[in-house]
Order: C-alpha cells, then sequence, then structure tokens
C-alpha cells in the first residue's frame, strides 16, 4: 500500500488557491481568495482524476494544521483536562487553558473554529460538484464514491469537532460565494442529523478498506467512518447505534503488541491504527508561524514534541493528577512518560528533566532517536485506534446492561499490557465491578489510562457531566468555547447575544 502523506503537492495547493470564497472565518465572506481570471478557476477544476484526488487532499491538509493537530489542539484539550501542568514560560494564553480564563478574543480557539470551517468549505466544494464529478469519463464510479465518500468523511469530522467544542455553530452544505450573508447558528442537533451522521454513514457504505490493496495510507477508511460514527452515537447516549456502528469494525483490528509502538514515527499505520493525520517534517513550504488555518505553508510537520519536550521548549509537563491515576506496575506509565535517569536518543543520553519535575511526556517524542525535536515533528497522530473503540464499546455495553460483555473488552485492552483483569481478587479491592457504576468508574480509569495526552480526556469529563472535577471548571459555562469576536464581528447572522453563556 501507497502512502498518501504530502497532503499540499502542487495541484492541492493550487487548488486552495482556486476557492473563490475560502472566508477568512468559518461563516462570513470577507477577506475573499481571489483567482486569475485567466487561468483555471473553481469552475472548471474537476476535470480529471487527478484534479479530484489533489481536491480531495486539500480537505485533509487542515487537520494539519496549528489551530488542530499541529498545535493548538494538543493544547487546548490536555491543558483543560488538566492532564498537563504548565512550566513557567507556558505562552500566557495557553496557561489560559488550564485557568479556564480564555474569552471570545482567544486567538487559539480562532484558529480552531477557522480550521474546520476552511475544511468544511474545502468539502462542501467536492460534495456540490458531486453530478460534475460522477460525469467524469473513465473514473469508475467505484473510485467516483469512494472520493465523494472521503469528503462527506471529513465534513462529518470536521461538523463533529465543532459541536462538540461550541454546542451550535452555522450549517453550512454548500460552498461559500462572494457578497454571501453570513449564517446563523444551527442547533447542534440539526447538524447531527443532517450532516454528520449523514455524512459518516456515506462514508461507511463508499469507502475503501483500511486492508483494501487499492487503499493508501492518510486517507480515510470505511472502518474509520464506523469507529466515528460510533464515538459520534456515543457522544449523544445513542447506545445502541453506537454498539451497531462499533461492531462494523470489532475484530478486524488487533492491539499492537507494544503499547509504544502507537507514538513512534516508524510503527505508523500499524494493526491498531484505524485513522491518523499524516506529517512528515521534510514536506512542505513557506512559513511554519502562518500556517494556522488555511491548509498551507509549513503544515506537514506537528509542534507537539517541541513543545512538550524535556529537552525542549518544555512548556507543559504531565500533571500529578494524570501521573497518580496509574496503577502500580503499569507499563503503561513508563510507555506514556519519561522519567530521571532513564535513556533517549538511542540510548546515548540519561534523561534529566529540568525544573525539578516528576516526568516529561515520551508520548509522540522523537527522543527515542535524536537528542532534540527541532521544531518539526513527523510522527502521525491517531486519532481513532483500536484500543479507544474497545473502551467506547465497553461504555456503550455497559449503559445496555451488558456489564459482563463490558468488563471482557476492558480486559482485552488490559491483556496487552499484562494487567490483571477486572473481576479478579486482584483489582476487586481497587476498582470493583460488580455494579454497572463500577464498572463505568472503570471504564473512566481505563480511558484515563490509556490515552492519557490523546486529546479525549476533557470531551469525555465534559459528556459524563464530570467536568466539575477539573480545576477551575465553571459549570454551565466551560463546556463549550465561547464563539470567536471574529466570527460575531463579521458575520451579521451572529451577534453579543448569540454567545456561549458566560461569555
Amino acid at each position: 500500500m501507497e502512502i498518501i502523506r504530502k497532503y499540499k503537492n502542487t495541484t492541492t495547493v493550487l487548488f486552495c488557491a482556486l476557492l473563490i470564497a475560502v472566508a477568512m472565518g468559518g461563516c462570513n465572506t470577507d477577506d475573499l481568495e481571489l483567482t486569475d481570471p485567466n487561468g483555471a478557476n473553481s469552475q472548471t477544476f474537476l476535470e480529471s482524476e487527478t484534479q479530484v484526488i489533489s481536491a480531495v487532499n486539500a480537505i485533509y491538509a487542515n487537520l494539519q494544521t496549528q489551530g488542530l493537530w499541529g498545535r493548538h489542539m494538543f493544547f487546548m484539550m490536555d491543558n483543560l483536562s488538566h492532564e498537563n501542568s504548565g512550566n513557567p514560560q507556558l505562552e500566557a494564553d495557553k496557561q489560559q487553558y488550564l485557568a479556564f480564563s480564555f474569552d471570545a478574543s482567544h486567538g487559539g480557539i480562532r484558529a480552531y473554529w477557522e480550521s474546520c470551517f476552511r475544511g468544511i468549505n474545502k468539502a462542501n466544494y467536492i460534495i456540490s460538484n458531486e453530478q460534475k464529478i460522477r460525469d467524469i469519463f473513465g473514473m469508475s464510479d467505484e473510485a467516483k464514491n469512494k472520493f465523494i465518500g472521503e469528503a462527506r468523511f471529513l465534513r462529518g469530522l470536521y461538523y463533529f469537532l465543532l459541536v462538540t467544542r461550541f454546542g451550535d455553530v452555522p450549517m453550512i452544505t454548500d460552498v461559500i460565494v462572494e457578497d454571501q450573508e453570513g449564517f446563523p447558528r444551527t442547533s447542534s442537533e440539526q447538524i447531527y442529523e443532517e450532516v454528520i451522521i449523514p455524512d459518516l454513514e456515506f462514508a461507511a457504505e463508499n469507502l475503501y478498506s483500511n486492508f483494501s490493496e487499492r487503499h493508501e495510507w492518510g486517507r480515510a477508511t470505511y472502518e474509520a467512518a464506523y469507529a466515528l460514527l460510533g464515538k459520534v452515537h456515543l457522544y449523544r447516549e445513542d447506545y445502541g447505534p453506537a454498539r451497531d456502528a462499533f461492531n462494523e469494525i470489532i475484530g478486524d483490528f488487533t492491539l499492537a503488541a507494544n503499547f509504544g509502538d502507537n507514538f513512534l514515527e516508524e510503527t505508523e499505520h500499524n494493526d491498531e491504527s484505524i485513522f491518523e493525520i499524516e506529517y512528515d517534517e521534510s514536506l512542505g513550504a513557506g512559513n511554519l508561524w502562518d500556517s494556522d488555518v488555511t491548509g498551507a505553508g509549513q503544515n506537514e510537520a506537528t509542534l507537539r514534541g517541541q513543545e512538550y519536550g524535556w529537552n525542549d521548549w518544555f512548556n507543559v509537563y504531565p500533571s500529578d493528577d494524570l501521573l497518580d491515576e496509574f496503577e502500580d506496575g503499569d507499563p503503561r506509565y513508563t510507555a506514556s512518560f519519561y522519567f530521571n535517569g532513564d535513556s533517549f536518543n538511542n540510548g546515548e543520553g540519561e534523561v534529566n528533566i529540568p525544573l525539578e519535575r516528576r516526568a516529561a511526556w515520551r508520548k509522540y517524542q522523537n527522543y527515542y532517536k535524536r537528542a532534540n525535536e527541532n521544531i518539526n515533528s513527523s510522527i502521525n497522530f491517531r486519532v481513532i485506534r483500536y484500543a479507544d473503540v474497545l473502551l467506547m464499546m465497553a461504555e456503550a455495553e455497559n449503559a445496555l446492561g451488558n456489564s459482563d460483555v463490558a468488563i471482557d473488552y476492558l480486559n482485552e485492552v488490559r491483556d496487552r499490557v499484562n494487567m490483571p483483569n477486572y473481576g479478579t481478587p486482584a483489582m476487586d479491592s481497587i476498582y470493583p465491578v460488580s455494579t454497572p457504576e463500577e464498572v463505568f468508574a472503570a471504564i473512566v480509569h481505563e480511558r484515563k489510562v490509556e490515552l492519557a495526552g490523546e486529546q479525549v480526556r476533557f470531551p469525555d469529563l465534559v459528556r459524563w457531566g464530570m467536568g466539575n472535577t477539573i480545576p477551575n471548571f465553571v459549570v454551565g459555562k466551560s463546556e463549550v468555547y465561547p464563539i470567536p469576536l471574529a466570527e460575531i464581528a463579521a458575520n451579521n447572522n451572529i451577534s453579543q447575544s448569540d454567545q456561549n453563556n458566560g461569555y
């Protein structure tokens, strides 16, 4: 199988410039990117399979931006959940996540919003031109459905990222055009029913499999669509449909024998990985700091390693609350964090963590093979991996009254790291599982240690109604972000009176 690592090839960059109305904000039509009237334009672009591929690639590129997994996503989620603690050098806007003191002018929140809506606009270009794609001569119907399915998967993902963090947002299902009015907020329920779920269902029916010879790594697959669809249903507490979606892929994957292989460059796309965001520091062009939202610039690398690295910027470190959650002897503890005296740089160095910190992050760090992060990292983000699916399936089964089945899924995850099973004397004194409530507590624990630093803890706590366990969290406010001030200023259909509570 080939690996689609370079989303932004020359043709893809050209396509980004061809969109006649990719707005700076999500829903306003100011600051349009204009095109050369004598050259190709968005009306004439989709005339070959090569051009369709380039247009679809451009949708993926926004996942790489600093507004999302390039930088802001991991600070947001890991700081809000207090899996991170901040060192003195941590930038003020990142400290605001820990304190829940951010407001509608926050640049990282605006970048998140704009990255998602730019991705949606690119996806809408493909989806709105479905008939044009179907008219391309020499391209199979299967391939046409697959590319449209990728666009719909990504639109569903971007909207899921928006509604889980902002609540009601504008619902845009066509390409934004010049002089178009801004869009009002639409209920998240309507967006789920009319966009996210139908998009993921179409994708699940039309994408290639992870295991198909036709599949190219880095692209969405039907397994990724079912996994995300199940997650969407789980977040909405629709446990039956969640279980049905997960059942479509349960048993098709295996857990990586070595837990740490989920966070290394050399073991990307392993047997546990379902969907990854591709990074390659040797690719990309332009100014690293110009890549917040557009999908252009030097977005082929992520700053995660540099920001978290104990031998580099070391802006954050794992909190005591997170470290204390791990049971004695859990291999995930030493696979997730560095400690003083550990070896690094191919065994040539010894870890000496600054500022007398108890530990530093090991996940997604390059120190296993080099002494410094060098700003950029090529390690792919595993957005969906099989262990997460098993734990979500356990949650769905427990909610449906099948606690014994849920325990089996929990134990499958623990078996990979040779930890004692739930329901045995070794665990009964720590996490008994004799009632559904106790099984749920075990699920909460297991997700915290298995998925530490993978940007799922904060959304988990919010959807479980457990935000009040986070320091500085304000119930009734902190569950969602503020609508960015720039959006309110530019969008004539959203005013301050539409702002989320408390902002």
